[in-house]
């Protein structure tokens, strides 16, 4: 038995039985989801039914092999033009998914696919060593891992992963999430919140999350995780031997933007003989806007106008990208931006902003525009009010690309300089995969981190060369885990 090179859906797992008063075809509950992840993870897939399936049904298979492009075909048609393909198993398994109320069920003997049975009603009908069962569709994916890892050995290592739908579509449509082992023997499989999570976990090597799609609130430094997050915390808490990519107490700095400034200023630990210096933004921290003295205040942190007004919290909750550029100190009374927040140095850096991945021991970068000088934003102020400029950093904020004269970067990054600075935060954080990002000061060349963020999606570094980057340093992170 080779590795699982594609996967044919039987009607009967497809198509929602139908009541006796109501004779109404539709899909399976669940049935277009587990499509929709074999499809992302780029697994082959086919959908076969019987002769004499009504038309109504046949029309809803069609539709949405359609959709995702799959082959559709009857079974045992000797005019398919598709059927041929999927009967030869000489370069690796075919499974074939069939309900156990599929009544030609004993037929499916004749071909050499490996049958994975649905156990529909509580009726057991897996008797014999040729076929596998399982009680619902949401165990196929981790059933075709485990055969996987049957195929190729002790090589072959799980990594299972919990974002939100969104964050996973973006990096599965890149081919990162791939059911097939990669090069370094890594498959991809969703933890799902429709199954007990422990029984996925003990299948699973490594857990691959993003903690921060799963907080429901932040309340006085105290964190609240869905439920799903929360079970997997204490599963991993009590399975201290669990690769995990990364621990959430590892990515609890990243949530907040004063302990992370704070972990900034370690960097001066690199500004020995260079050329130019690295370092984190000059900051302050307000619990009160109308009660601070800002004028002693800003001048004991070296800070001076613009500056920026960003909440503390830096993540996971809705009002954590609402932010404020500020002009005048009176306007700081004013301000909508959440309590307690982080007035941070606004540096003038010619529209240009430096992203850096750090992806293990690999680093990329790229540069996009950024928001303009000072002086530049002063004439957006509401003309010569200067009143705060208010903003959710998620969402668009004028570029140089919308500013006539707003000034070009005439400064070369020093790459030396930040990769040596993504090496300490990686030492520093004990992070596997993050991003920061940095802008060059004008004046000073001073290059500046400015945030620092976990798991992004490092879209803009070409596909063909971030993607095995990141295989790499998953595949890493649990060889050094098993080695200890």
């Amino acid at each position: 038995m080779g590795v699982v090179r594609g996967v044919i859906l039987d009607e009967s797992v497809l198509l929602a039985e139908c009541d006796d008063d109501k004779n109404v075809s539709s899909l399976r509950e669940g049935a277009e989801s587990l499509i929709r992840t074999l499809f992302l993870s780029r697994t082959h897939m086919g959908i076969a039914y019987g002769v004499g399936l009504s038309d109504d049904k046949v029309g809803i298979l069609k539709r949405i092999a359609s959709l995702y492009s799959l082959d559709c075909f009857i079974l045992n048609d000797p005019g398919s033009e598709v059927m041929p393909g999927w009967i030869n198993t000489d370069d690796g398994t075919i499974v074939y998914l069939v309900s156990n109320k599929a009544e030609f069920l004993p037929k499916l003997s004749s071909y050499e696919w490996l049958i994975v049975v649905l156990n529909v009603g509580g009726e057991s009908s897996c008797d014999t060593p040729n076929m596998l069962q399982i009680e619902n569709l949401e165990e196929l994916p981790l059933t075709i891992c485990n055969l996987n890892k049957r195929s190729i050995g002790i090589n072959a290592v799980t990594v299972g992963y919990v974002m939100k739908p969104s964050r996973v579509e973006d990096f599965a449509k890149r081919g990162a999430f791939p059911l097939c082992p990669t090069q370094n023997g890594l498959m991809f499989v969703p933890l799902t919140s429709k199954l007990p999570l422990s029984s996925q976990l003990k299948d699973v090597d490594i857990v691959l999350h993003k903690a921060t799609d799963e907080i429901l609130s932040i309340e006085e430094n105290k964190l609240t995780f869905t439920q799903n997050m929360q079970e997997l915390q204490r599963y991993l808490d009590q399975h201290q031997d669990c690769c995990v990519i990364d621990p959430l107490s590892n990515i609890y700095p990243l949530l907040d933007r004063l302990e992370i400034q704070q972990v900034l200023l370690g960097l001066v630990e690199l500004n020995t003989e260079r050329s130019y210096l690295i370092r984190g933004p000059h900051f302050l921290k307000v619990d009160n806007f109308d009660e601070f003295n800002f004028a002693t205040g800003l001048a004991e942190a070296r800070l001076s106008l613009p500056c920026i007004v960003k909440p503390k919290v830096a993540c996971g909750v809705s009002d954590a990208h609402k932010m404020a550029i500020v002009f005048r100190v009176d306007d700081f009374k004013n301000l909508s931006v959440p309590l307690p927040a982080v007035i941070q140095e606004y540096v003038d850096h010619s529209s240009t902003l430096y992203k850096f991945y750090v992806l293990g021991e690999k680093v990329f970068y790229t540069v996009k525009k950024s928001i303009p000088n000072a002086d530049i934003l002063m004439k957006l102020s509401n003309g010569d009010d200067f009143k705060p400029l208010e903003f959710d950093s998620l969402k668009s904020l004028p570029t140089a690309d919308s500013i006539k004269d707003s000034g070009d970067s005439n400064e070369s990054i020093d790459l030396k300089l930040v990769t040596d600075a993504a090496n300490w935060l990686r030492r520093r954080l004990h992070l596997t995969v993050f991003g920061f990002d940095v802008v060059i000061q004008e004046g000073t060349c001073d290059h500046v981190i400015v945030d620092v963020n976990y798991l992004p999606s490092f879209k803009e570094v070409p596909d063909d060369i971030s993607i095995p980057a990141f295989w790499e340093a998953i595949r890493n992170k649990f060889d050094c885990k098993m080695s200890k």
